[in-house]
């Protein structure tokens, strides 16, 4: 994890790491490899600094679901 956001981990070297970054909207498709259809990011010893590993369990903010309005599908007429 950085403040841009999640990351994979593709190569761990003694003083870098390689790692591609996972976006929500993206199919899932672009995460299999090698190789990677998206651009894999250099972190050095001075970038790692930055890195922390992922939480065990993921957290959502949901926060704005009190807000959500619901509307329901109108069943398609009859003919």
């Amino acid at each position: 994890m950085t403040a841009a956001g999640r990351w994979r981990c593709t190569d761990v070297g003694t003083r870098t790491i390689v790692a591609i970054r996972l976006d929500l909207d993206h199919d899932t498709w672009w995460y299999s490899g090698p190789p990677y259809p998206v651009a894999e990011m250099v972190f050095d010893e001075d970038g790692m600094d930055d890195c922390d590993p992922a939480p065990q369990k993921r957290t959502f903010d949901d926060s704005g679901r009190a807000h959500l309005v619901i509307v329901p599908r109108t069943a398609a007429k009859e003919k």
